[in-house]
Parts: C-alpha cells; structure tokens; sequence
C-alpha cells in the first residue's frame, strides 16, 4: 500500500512552521479558470410569475469577435465581454427600451463575420436581426427590422447563424422539440439575410438505437427525449452540425453531431457521440452550448449544466477544450472538467494539457461553522453537489465555515459555490454583489488571509478564486462579508492543490459486460483502491480514441451502469484513479464488440 501521508521532507518543512508559510512561487495574474465559469448569473422576469427566486445561465454562444470574447445567455437581459476568457464584463444593450425584446432573449445566435457581430433571438414569430461593430459598447442596430415567419417550420426556436467562409452562403439552423427534427435554410445575404426556399428537415433523435439519447438521471426515463440547441462547425471541409439532448434537467444533457460533406448534408451520425458529456462530478450536464475558436485556434464547446436548487432549468455555463482527430472526430474533453485548468497561451496539441493537476482536497471534510438552521448543516459544503448546502442563522458580516483538510496540504485555488435559498431578490440592483475573505492556517489558531473580496463589487455565485500564492495549509476558512439575499447560502466550498503524498495505484480487475436485454447499457465493475477520492471511467469506440469520461466517488459502489452506447458499436474501456495527490495510469484497455 503506498503511504498516504506527506513525504517526509514535506512534513519536516511544513512543521517547522507555527502559522501559515506562502510557498515561493509567484503569479503574475489569474493563470486558471474553474467550471462552472465565474461570471454574474442574472435574475430574470421568470422568477416573479413562478413564485420563486433563481438565477441562471442556459445556451450558451461565445463569439470571438475581433479577438475578443462575446458570451451571450438566455434571459440575461445583455451579454458579456472578454479578453481572456475568464474575466467577464456585462454589457447592457445600448438601445431604445421599446425595442429590445419585452420577452428579452431566449437561446440567441451569435455570430462574427465581415468585421460585425449579428444577433437574433429564438422565435416562433417575427423578430429583427441585430448588428453591431462594437458590441462591447452595447450599441446594436437593426439589420433586419423584422425578419419573416419561417417557411415550412415551426420558428425558428434555438437558432444558429452561419457563415461558410468558403463559399460566402449563409445559413440557419434551428429546431428544439421531442416531435420535430432539426431544420436548416439558406439566407440571402442580398436581402437583409431572409430565407431562400423552404427548410431543409436534417436529422431526428434516434433513443432507440443511441443510448445517450435517451432521456431521465443516466438516460433512465421513457419520456420522449427532445433535441435542441444547433450549431454548425466546419472543420477541413466537413460540415459538424452539432445539437444538445436528451434534455436539461438531468446530470446526462450532452453535445452530438452529425457529419455531411455540405452544409445541408446528407449527414452522418457521429460513431463516437456524444462528442461532450459530463454525467459524473460537482458539475454534471454539458449540452446546448456552441463551438468557438480562441485566438491560438483552439476549439472550444460550451454547454449548460444542470443545476436546479429552486428550479429544474435552473442551469450555470461552463466550455471544455475541444478538438479534431486524425478522423476527423470532433470531442470535447470534460475529464476533470470541473478541476482548474489553466488557460491556453499557444495552440495546445492535446486539450488534456490544460489540467493543472490540482487536485481536490475538500471531497467529504469535516467542516465546522459559526451558525446553521435547520437540515442545512455545514457538511453540505463539502459533499460535491450543487443542490445540497448549508444556510446560516444570518446574513451578517462575520459568519463563518472552517474546512478541516486532514493534513497539510498545498493549497492553489478555492471556488465558493452560493445558493439562492428563499432569497426573494428580482432584480440585478447595486446591492448585488459578493464579498468575502479566505483565510488558511496550519493549526487552526493562527491565520492567513490568502483572498480578500471585500472591495468586490460584483455578484459572483460561483467565485472561484486562484490564490496569488500557494498556500501550505491545513485548515480554510471562509468569512462572510456580504451577499444581496436576506439568506447566506453556500453549497459547496471546493478547495483544490496537492496533499504531498503519492499519486494513487492503477484500478484492477476492471471488467466490462454489455446488456445482454439491452445493448445500450453496459455494466462495468472494478475493484477500490485505497485512499482513492474517485475514478475517472475512460471510453471510447477505440483504445486510442478514450475521450468520454464518467467520474465516480471512491465512497460509491465500485460499479456503474453506462446507459449510453450505440448499438452495434463496439467501445473500448479503461479506468485511472485519482486522489488528493494525483492521478494515477489508467488500467489495461478492455475491448467489448
């Protein structure tokens, strides 16, 4: 058995010391980002009709325009602005009340071309085209004033706007129904982008044959599934019609595509879809998002976890590293998908390369705190689910949770997860904002304040925090200065570096079982390892092609039921263990036809 302690001459070093020691290393500014992504989720005109108050981010559409970063949301009453992909600005649209949607935006498109940035809204009537040269002054324009009702469609709902560079025709797709397929019809750029011809019917879901596609927690439900949220890529001269499924209320809401040699095809089903999908882990959920190339020409795909406290399409954003093989497969890599992962600063060869392999070490710690009520206890902060949390006794400045790491440990970021708990907020008013402090010790008694938000002056429900400086610590404190809800609510403190001790072994014994009833399933079984925090299930139609992902809890039965093969596809398996000081190598690949 491999010690699960600190090295020797990491303990001697860290026990010389009687508070905490910053290690030597310096940043020089934010070099990581965490999903979900940090940004200032807004309250919506949906709470009041509903009785109930959230906030929430849903369909995601980054743009690069110009070289710089455009993030726009459902319902978000404007859009954000980015530099670097992870500081994000809102940007209220610079335009007559009257003329913005009453409604606001649903599931818009977005799109950079010719220098300008075009932008509609889902519709089952007549709604304009916008466009501007400058959206992060929030200037729009009419391009269209009213774009005409669809031909041969209903909507169009959940539309994409595409531009082929090649040929200079332009497109729509649309479609978000569990009855109807996906749509596609060409535009005229001549003529303000209106339809030419009628709607092309693309392709349907096919649950029967493609287990992910099925709806329900691990495509367990018989309701029928529904397909939404296109976006078309073209990559080496193939058209990637990409589209979200089974549905968002559940932790197996992923990202497909169909592949066509023109961009109304004929397409082909993907073998290795669903190309991201993250059914395993604190954020669970990555489909209708959309693909986006960063200024090195890295691919990325967005998509909409579940998240659900208050309500079922309660939802965060978050974008995984993604990429083409030597195929001409698209994936997306959500290994790890909720760890920090630094952000790119050259054209990546493997999207893997940037986990920064900090580790989690707060999974499941005992955690202390200056006040709670009722069943909302403290130890909800460290359990690694979104819809569990701690509620204290006030909202005041002052209160507090202590997180008891164990050991001593490297410390490199912490995310603090907030939740709306009867907050009663309907508005994105000034007092809006979040402030807080960390501090980080080796004893319990002396402190280190290691992050103060206390000049803050934005709303960050999901703040995630890369310490300036690496912190040797046992024990992380969060002090509560300020949050706009009459209830501080906190679901999940996540502390995140390295405890100094070995990276686990390897799982053994890994076997793999297709459904002999159902071959869409698949029953997987592997023996603990000790010490592990979790298992990472690799697969993929190939041993060299393992690009999915299923994360499972090492206090969880060493055993899942994959339900999302393709029939008559034969897929490849692997498992690597993880624990609070690394990875381990993944198993012997086990082939099933």
């Amino acid at each position: 058995m491999r010690n699960r302690f600190l090295r020797p001459a990491f303990l001697a070093g860290l026990f010389t010391l009687l508070a905490i020691v910053p290690c030597r290393a310096q940043f020089q500014g934010q070099r990581t980002y965490c999903n979900p992504m940090d940004i200032d989720y807004k309250y919506n005109f949906e709470q009041e009709a509903r009785g109930i108050s959230f906030r929430s981010g849903a369909d995601p559409v980054i743009v690069n325009h110009k070289g710089e970063y455009f993030l726009f949301v459902t319902i978000s009453g404007g859009w954000w602005h980015s530099k670097d992909l992870v500081n994000w600005r809102f940007i209220k649209p610079d335009v007559a009340p009257q003329t913005w949607p009453k409604e606001d935006m649903c599931a818009p498109a977005a799109l950079s071309a010719g220098g300008r940035l075009y932008l509609f809204q889902s519709t089952f009537g007549q709604r304009p085209i916008w466009v501007t040269d400058a959206p992060e002054s929030g200037r729009l324009e009419h391009f269209n004033p009213l774009l005409p009702q669809i031909p041969g469609a209903q909507g169009p709902w959940d539309p994409d706007i595409f531009h082929d560079d090649d040929t200079d025709r332009w497109f729509m797709y649309f479609g978000s129904s569990n009855l109807y397929p996906l749509y596609g019809i060409e535009l005229d750029p001549t003529n303000k982008l209106t339809y030419i011809g009628n709607s092309h019917e693309l392709f349907k879901l096919q649950p029967e044959r493609h287990g992910w596609e099925r709806f329900g927690p691990n495509h367990t439900s018989s309701i029928t599934p529904f397909m939404e949220g296109a976006w078309m890529t073209k990559h080496n001269g193939k058209y990637y019609l990409q589209y979200g499924a089974p549905g968002t209320e559940y932790n197996v809401y992923a990202n497909g595509t169909y592949v066509g040699d023109g961009p109304f095809g004929p397409f082909t089903y993907a073998p290795n879809n669903p190309i991201s999908y993250k059914p395993g882990g604190f954020v669970t959920g990555a489909g209708h998002g959309n693909t986006f190339q960063d200024n090195f020409g890295n691919y990325w795909n967005t998509g909409t976890p579940w998240w659900a406290v208050n309500f079922d399409f309660e939802r965060r954003i978050a974008m995984f590293p993604t990429a083409f093989d030597e195929d001409g497969l698209m994936f997306a890599s959500t290994r790890f998908g909720d760890f920090p992962h630094f952000l790119p600063t050259r054209k990546w060869q493997k999207p893997e390369e940037l986990f920064t392999g900090w580790m989690l070490l707060s999974y499941r710690k005992p955690v202390t705190a200056s006040s709670y009520r009722g069943v909302f206890t403290a130890a909800n902060v460290t359990d690694e689910n979104p819809r569990s949390y701690w509620v204290a006794g006030s909202n005041k400045p002052g209160e507090w949770l202590t997180i008891d790491l164990g050991h001593p440990c490297e410390v490199r970021a912490v995310q603090v997860n907030f939740t709306d708990y009867k907050s009663g907020i309907y508005s994105n008013g000034s007092n809006v904002f979040t402030q807080l402090k960390l501090h980080a010790s080796m004893d319990g008694t002396n402190w280190l304040m290691v992050a103060d938000l206390t000049k803050e002056r934005r709303d960050r429900p999901n703040a995630y925090l890369e310490l300036k400086e690496p912190a040797s610590a046992r024990y992380i404190k969060y002090e509560h200065i300020h949050v706009a809800a009459p209830n501080l609510a906190v679901s999940d403190i996540r502390v995140f570096g390295n405890a100094g001790a070995e990276s686990p072994l390897s799982p053994s014994n890994l076997q793999v079982r297709r459904d002999g009833n159902d071959s869409r399933n698949a029953f997987i079984t592997w023996e603990d390892v000790p010490d592990a925090v979790g298992y990472n299930i690799l697969w993929g139609i190939r041993d060299d092609k393992l690009y999915q992902t299923y994360q499972v809890f090492a206090d969880q039965r060493p055993a899942l039921e994959l339900r999302a093969l393709t029939l008559n596809q034969g897929y490849s398996f692997a498992i690597e263990t993880f624990n609070e000081s690394g990875v381990s190598r993944p198993s012997k690949v086990v082939r099933i036809p």
